[in-house]
């Protein structure tokens, strides 16, 4: 069993920087691939992020492609999410997953493949 837990959201304005952490309990975190996917107010949640868990491997959602990035360290048993030039769409809540494996298939962006998650990051951004 994995439980996660997110932080680090808040309120910024319009082209500053957070990072999200993701704290998991459990055993063999570094055996878990992660991901990242956020849900706006009345929209479906969508993907953002992912990583293998060596973290060889990233993979990201076109419109945060050059802005966030996704990293882990294992040690710390821990996943991490970059934001940088942060636009006012990008204000969601903010849900950290993790799979059941290290590696990650062409499903890398749906959220059957992510069997745990976590509560959940508020991220506003102001204009």
């Amino acid at each position: 069993q994995v439980q996660l837990v997110e932080s680090g959201g808040g309120l910024v304005q319009a082209g500053g920087s957070l990072r999200l952490s993701c704290a998991a309990s459990g055993r063999s975190f570094s055996n878990r691939a992660a991901g990242w996917f956020r849900q706006a107010p009345g929209k479906e949640r969508e993907f953002v992020a992912a990583i293998t868990g060596t973290g060889i491997m990233t993979y990201y959602a076109d419109f945060v492609k050059g802005r966030f990035t996704i990293s882990r360290d294992n040690a710390k048993n821990t996943v991490y999410l970059r934001m940088n030039s942060l636009k006012p769409e990008d204000t969601a809540v903010y849900y950290c997953a993790a799979n059941s494996q290290s590696w990650l298939s062409v499903t890398y962006n749906h959220i059957s493949t992510y069997a745990y998650w976590g509560q959940g990051t508020q991220v506003t951004v102001s204009s």
